[in-house]
């Protein structure tokens, strides 16, 4: 069974650029590594600074092969040592519905 997990935080607005930044360097290695059991894409709030994180992994290995992404780390990193103003809240999610076949 397939894993979905949703991740929400707001950063300030002076990190904001870097984060947009680091997150690309996430998905630009996963779009290298083009691993199908990995769905992931991240959103901004209409706020400007609320970040939501949406991943769905086929397998639990799939999800470590994010978390061991060099540029995953350092993103992660970085949004720690940032000071967010809403930390990261995680949410494992469960499937209700869903009009397409995820994997």
């Amino acid at each position: 069974m397939f894993k979905a997990v949703r991740v929400q935080y707001s950063t300030k607005k002076e990190y904001v650029a870097k984060n947009k930044e680091n997150i690309q360097k996430v998905m630009s290695d996963l779009r290298e590594i083009n691993d199908p059991g990995i769905k992931y894409g991240t959103f901004l709030s209409e706020d400007g600074k609320t970040f939501i994180h949406f991943a769905l992994f086929e397998k639990e290995e799939a999800q470590k092969v994010l978390n061991g992404l060099e540029s995953f780390k350092i993103f992660q990193a970085e949004l720690k040592a940032s000071g967010p103003e809403v930390p990261p809240k995680v949410d494992n999610l469960s499937l209700v519905g869903s009009s397409y076949d995820i994997f």
